[in-house]
C-alpha cells in the first residue's frame, strides 16, 4: 500500500530522515530528496542511514523548518527514541529499494527509490522567507562536505564564513543556535584536523 506525498517535491527538497537502528533507537541524518516518478534519495558511504535502510527497508522522512534539528541531522550524531521529531511539519513513513550504486571521488553511493506508506501533515503553516535560514542549510550542506576529496576546502571555508555572516546578521534566535551547533560540530575534536575556524 502506499500514500501520497504529504508536500509538493520540486528539485532537491533538503529533509532529516530517522532510521531504526539496531539497538531499537531511530539515528536522524539529513537527506536530500529528488523529485521525480518515483522519488529518490542518495546515501554516500556507510552511513548509519544506509546500514539501516539496508536492514529495516524503511524509514521516516520529516519536513521541519528547525535549523537546529537540520544542522544536528547532518553533522552530527543523534539518536532519538521516537521516528516522529517534535519539529516535524509532515512526515512520511517510506519503503525504501536500493535502485543503483556508483563511485564519486573516491566515495560509495547509493540511489534509493522512495515509496511512501503512510504520511500526516502536523501543521500548518505561512511560509516566510529568512535569508539566515537559507543560509543555515547552505552552510550546512557547506560543511558537509569539508574534507571530502572531491571538494576544495578552502573554497568551502570561504563559503562558511559568507554564511556565517548572512546568519549572523538575518537570523533569528533558531537560526543563531544553530550557527552556535555547526561551528561546534566543525571544530569537535572528532572532526579532521583541517577543519579550520569560521
Amino acid at each position: 500500500m502506499s500514500a501520497d506525498w504529504p508536500v509538493d517535491l520540486r528539485g532537491v527538497t533538503e529533509s532529516v530522515v530517522t532510521t531504526r537502528g539496531p539497538e531499537g533507537a531511530y539515528n536522524v541524518a539529513a537527506l536530500g530528496l529528488h523529485a521525480g516518478d518515483p522519488v529518490t534519495a542518495r546515501t554516500w558511504g556507510r552511513t548509519r542511514t544506509r546500514m539501516n535502510f539496508e536492514r529495516e527497508g524503511e524509514g521516516y522522512v520529516q519536513f521541519t523548518r528547525d535549523p537546529v534539528d537540520f544542522v544536528e541531522a547532518a553533522l552530527t550524531v543523534r539518536a532519538v527514541d521516537d521516528p516522529v521529531l517534535d519539529t516535524a511539519d509532515a512526515w512520511a513513513r517510506v519503503l525504501v529499494e536500493r535502485r543503483e550504486k556508483g563511485i564519486q571521488g573516491g566515495t560509495e553511493w547509493i540511489e534509493w527509490t522512495l515509496t511512501p506508506a503512510e504520511t500526516a501533515v502536523e501543521r500548518r503553516t505561512v511560509p516566510t522567507i529568512n535569508r539566515g535560514h537559507a543560509a543555515v542549510i547552505e552552510a550546512t550542506v557547506a560543511a558537509s562536505r569539508l574534507d571530502v576529496e572531491a571538494y576544495d576546502d578552502e573554497r568551502l571555508r570561504g563559503r562558511l564564513s559568507y554564511f556565517a555572516d548572512v546568519i549572523e546578521r538575518c537570523g533569528g534566535e533558531r537560526e543563531q543556535t544553530a550557527l552556535e551547533r555547526l561551528r561546534a560540530a566543525v571544530e569537535s575534536p572528532e572532526a579532521d584536523s583541517r577543519f579550520e575556524s569560521f
